[in-house]
């Protein structure tokens, strides 16, 4: 077996990112993965088995990777105005900043072949349990997570992704919306 090596994996992660968002995942065939990464297409199934794993481990690590950067910046004192802010501002931020990872990510959260790994992602199991505990402790209104989740987030990425807005009028509009989000969830 051969060995393994970070900077090949990194190069393939890239070019099925590039390959999916240019021609979507069925366009996307491990050859011109192979081809975009650099690497011959046996050193692609080194890393991932066949083409639907690969996506579906990919997506997973990035899709963790959000909940990740979301949730490193919580602290356990925070009040439910803060913890609103600071999640509002991570997702916003990580999608500036990660734009591709967050448009492969969107684009496959949503598709029924990775619908079955939702109940695995760690990140999304920790988010619930805090907006449990924010809930119980009558922080936040008692409200479904699904919906708690979506109306905090989708506003958000509304804002982020869309390129007709000076980023200037984002800022703007991410801090009105934080206080929309906070007056509308908080207690």
């Amino acid at each position: 077996m051969r060995k393994k090596d970070d900077q090949k994996q990194k190069n393939i992660k890239e070019a099925v990112i590039k390959l999916t968002l240019e021609e979507g995942f069925h366009g996307t065939s491990i050859s011109k993965i192979a081809k975009v990464a650099g690497v011959s297409p046996a050193t692609v199934y080194v890393y991932y088995e066949n083409k639907e794993l690969m996506f579906q481990e990919i997506y997973l690590e990035y899709s963790e990777e959000i909940f990740d950067k979301l949730l490193s910046k919580v602290r356990k004192d925070m009040d439910g105005k803060e913890l609103m802010e600071v999640l509002a501002r991570s997702y916003y931020n990580y999608i500036q900043e990660n734009e591709e990872i967050f448009r492969f990510v969107d684009q496959f959260s949503s598709c029924p072949a990775l619908a079955n790994s939702c109940g695995e992602k760690k990140g999304i199991k920790y988010l619930n349990r805090l907006l449990d505990e924010q809930k119980k402790n009558k922080i936040i209104k008692d409200i479904h997570n699904y919906n708690l989740n979506a109306m905090i987030f989708s506003p958000i990425k509304a804002i982020a992704i869309n390129h007709c807005i000076r980023e200037e009028d984002k800022l703007k509009l991410l801090k009105e919306i934080i206080i929309i989000i906070q007056s509308a969830l908080l207690l």
